[in-house]
C-alpha cells in the first residue's frame, strides 16, 4: 500500500502552517474558551472576557488567525471547526502532552492456555494484556493517556473493553477509528503477529496507515446469532470482556476450510450445544448453524 503523504493535498493548509497557527497560548486558550462555552457561537466580548485577555487588540489578532482552519465567524459570533474541536479533544486526552506509564497489574481474568490470572500494562499509549507464566498475548491496542485519568485500574480496564469492541466494530465495517478513511481488512496466515496469532485479520487504513491485528473470534462480539446464542446460555457478551472469550484471543476455535477463497469457521462450545458461523473473505457471516451434542 502506498500511503498517502502529509503534503500532498494541493488545496489544503500547509501542515508546518497549520501546527504553527496552534503554537500560541492565546490561541490555545480560545480554542479551549470556545470549546467549553455551551452555547456557541460566542459573541467577541464574551470569548473575551473567558479568555481573560487584557489587550482587546491583540486578543482580536490572535483570533483572527484562528479563522477559516480552526474557527469559523457568523453573524452570531465565533465557533469551533472540526478542526478546533479535535485540536482541544487531543490535547485534553494528553496525546502531545502526556507519556504515563503503569507497571503490570494483576486484571480481572484467567489466561486461555494456562489459567494464570492475567496481567495489564500500560506503555507508549497501549494497554498490553498477556499471561505473565505462559507469555499468551491477549491483545495490545492504543488507549490515550486521557482514558486514565479519574478511573481506577478496574474502570480503565471496562473502558478499554468497551474501545477495543469499537475500534474493530469500525474497523470491520471499513472505517477507520483514527481518520474515518476507507478500511480494507485481510485474512492473514503465518508470519508474525503482536498478538502471537498464525490466523488472524489485518485492518489497514488506505489513507493514514492505521492499522488493526484482531482474532477471527472478534468478528462474533456484535454478530446476531452469537449474541442470541450466548444469551441462551446465561451469558451476556456486553458484560463479558473480550480477554475471558477464548475465541477473541486466540485462533484455536478457528478451522480454515479454503484459502482460495477465504472460507473460515468459528466454532464456539457452550453446555452441550455448539455455534458454527462461517465466514468469506469479506468477512460476512455466510452460515450460522447450532449443534447439540447427541
Amino acid at each position: 500500500m502506498s500511503k498517502a503523504s502529509i503534503t500532498d493535498c494541493e488545496d489544503c493548509v500547509e501542515p508546518a502552517e497549520a501546527f504553527s497557527v496552534i503554537g500560541n497560548e492565546t490561541r490555545l486558550s480560545i480554542l479551549e474558551a470556545l470549546w467549553r462555552t455551551p452555547e456557541r457561537p460566542v459573541r467577541f466580548s464574551r470569548l473575551h472576557d473567558a479568555v481573560g485577555m487584557r489587550d482587546s487588540a491583540q486578543f482580536n489578532y490572535h483570533l483572527q488567525q484562528l479563522l477559516g482552519q480552526f474557527v469559523v465567524q457568523t453573524d452570531d459570533g465565533y465557533d469551533l471547526r472540526y478542526a478546533g474541536e479535535k485540536v482541544v479533544r487531543a490535547l485534553l486526552a494528553g496525546e502531545f502532552t502526556e507519556d504515563p506509564y503503569w507497571d503490570p497489574f494483576e486484571i480481572d481474568g484467567t489466561c486461555v492456555s494456562c489459567g494464570t490470572t492475567l496481567v495489564a500494562e500500560y506503555a507508549n499509549e497501549n494497554i498490553s494484556i498477556e499471561c505473565p507464566d505462559c507469555g499468551h498475548a491477549h491483545g495490545e491496542y492504543p488507549f490515550p493517556p486521557g482514558g486514565l485519568k479519574d478511573r481506577t485500574k478496574e474502570e480503565v480496564m471496562q473502558a478499554f473493553d468497551e474501545r477495543v469492541r469499537h475500534l474493530h466494530c469500525l474497523a470491520a465495517d471499513g472505517v477507520c477509528p483514527e481518520c474515518a478513511g476507507r478500511m480494507e481488512s485481510e485474512i492473514e496466515r503465518g508470519g508474525d503477529c503482536c498478538i502471537g496469532l498464525d490466523l488472524r485479520v489485518e485492518h489497514t487504513c488506505q489513507q493514514c496507515g492505521h492499522s488493526l491485528c484482531s482474532a477471527f473470534g472478534l468478528l462474533l462480539l456484535d454478530q446476531s446469532d452469537a449474541v442470541t446464542f450466548h444469551r441462551d446460555h446465561g451469558i451476556d457478551l456486553n458484560d463479558t470482556p473480550y480477554w475471558d472469550l477464548p475465541w477473541c484471543v486466540s485462533d484455536h476455535s478457528n478451522e480454515v476450510v479454503s484459502e482460495d477463497p477465504w472460507e473460515v469457521v468459528v466454532s464456539v462450545t457452550l453446555d452441550d450445544e455448539t455455534l458454527q458461523v462461517t465466514f468469506d473473505e469479506s468477512l460476512d457471516a455466510t452460515r450460522v448453524q447450532r449443534q447439540r451434542e447427541r
